[in-house]
């Protein structure tokens, strides 16, 4: 095992004995779409098994399957999307992005959105996704964001907040980082590190070989099984990032997450195969946390 792998699996904050409700970890996830319902809540799954506390916001569609889901969501809360501000800065983590849809770029008229309510009033949710992510990210530059897939492809780089852990898979990396100066004859490894000093994030790069980079730091984790190529592992894989976050640093979250989840793809692999999906993997991460880091 890579010492900065045993390095962050020892660092993994680990609830003390006599700690109360809410002082392990309060995650907000804001995802979801009309199109989209499964993919904000594989990470809500995932999510809810390791803090303490989630709030979930979707569209009127994904917060409804959530409420018929409860015994499945523990310790947590749905709330509408015009009430998220309520919670941003109570929450120790924001995951945006999971199932959010996108669509071209809004055109160089560039709308000032003043709330989220007025956001939520447009009618193409490709926009929503671009001012939503745009709003929030610029407003509440100082929290602590894991920001993915939807969201991810919408946001201009420049909305980066410092510290942010950016979770895309190949073809999503090269979408932000063509809206970049950047240069462009690099290898992928270069680029992703380029990008993170450029806008002082963590970039957490999804793929067979996970590249974790973060300023002069960067590590490549091996690992997973061709099981995981279906849809809705990077879900899962962005949920547990984001869960980490609550309580970890970027670097320890995000290197501990992308292991942990390859582990887990292996062990589903020794016992199903390549026959298992993102529900699974969310089912099996607590035990391979469990032998990894308590084991």
């Amino acid at each position: 095992m890579n010492q900065d792998i045993q390095i962050a699996l020892k660092k993994i904050y680990l609830p003390a004995a006599n700690s109360h409700k809410g002082q392990n970890g309060r995650l907000l996830i804001i995802g979801g779409s009309k199109l989209f319902h499964a993919a904000s809540l594989w990470a809500l799954q995932v999510a809810s098994r390791i803090v303490d506390l989630v709030h979930y916001a979707s569209v009127p569609e994904d917060n409804r399957l959530v409420a018929k889901l409860k015994q499945e969501f523990r310790n947590g809360i749905v709330i509408p999307r015009s009430e998220i501000e309520s919670y941003i800065e109570e929450d120790d983590c924001i995951l945006i992005g999971p199932g959010m849809v996108r669509s071209g770029i809004p055109a160089q008229t560039d709308k000032k959105m003043n709330s989220v309510i007025e956001i939520e009033k447009m009618e193409d949710e490709g926009l929503q996704t671009y001012y939503l992510t745009k709003f929030l990210l610029k407003k509440y530059v100082h929290k602590r964001w894991v920001i993915d897939a939807g969201a991810l492809q919408m946001m201009d780089p420049a909305w980066t907040p410092p510290g942010a852990i950016l979770t895309p898979h190949t073809r999503e990396f090269m979408t932000v980082y063509r809206k970049t100066d950047l240069p462009m004859q690099k290898s992928t490894a270069e680029k992703v590190r380029e990008f993170s000093r450029k806008y002082n994030c963590l970039i957490l790069l999804k793929g067979g070989k996970d590249e974790v980079a973060f300023n002069d730091r960067q590590v490549t984790i091996e690992g997973g099984s061709a099981g995981m190529t279906k849809g809705g592992t990077g879900d899962v894989l962005a949920g547990l990032a984001a869960a980490l976050y609550c309580k970890n640093d970027a670097w320890t979250s995000a290197v501990a997450a992308s292991y942990i989840n390859k582990k887990a793809g292996e062990a589903l692999a020794g016992k199903m195969g390549y026959w298992f999906n993102a529900t699974d993997l969310a089912n099996q991460i607590p035990q391979t946390m469990m032998s990894l880091i308590l084991g």
